[in-house]
């Protein structure tokens, strides 16, 4: 289930907009796709970051993928219990397996990604 009060990018990756923070995850879709996640390069608090450019990368027993940047800003949170517990993305990607919180320079850059219906739309696509 795509939970509908978040907004997604190409990329997979979803963001929960508040005010200027965005808490950024990647989508059940892309943690399926990797399988079992077992490494994450963290990133550092206070790092900047533009749209669309790579933040970090997710490690899986299959591949290794980047994590993009949905929104643009600094970094101010990155989820810590990711260190010893990757696999939280797994298990709760909407949820405790959040990866960064991004103090965004341009909140409105929000609104060009995806809700949650056009996320499926566009799932199905690729689907196909």
């Amino acid at each position: 289930m795509i939970p509908q009060d978040l907004r997604y990018h190409k990329e997979h990756e979803w963001v929960k907009a508040e005010g200027k923070k965005a808490t950024v995850g990647i989508s059940d879709f892309a943690q399926e796709a990797l399988g079992d996640i077992v490494y994450l390069e963290m990133p550092k608090s206070g790092t900047t970051v533009q749209y669309g450019n790579e933040i970090t990368e997710i490690e899986s027993t299959k591949t290794t993928s980047p994590l993009y940047a949905p929104v643009g800003g600094k970094i101010i949170a990155v989820n810590e219990k990711l260190k010893e517990k990757p696999e939280l993305i797994n298990q709760d990607p909407y949820g405790e397996g959040w990866i960064v919180v991004i103090e965004m320079n341009q909140p409105k850059e929000v609104e060009q990604l995806m809700a949650a219906k056009d996320y499926e739309a566009f799932l199905q696509k690729e689907e196909h």
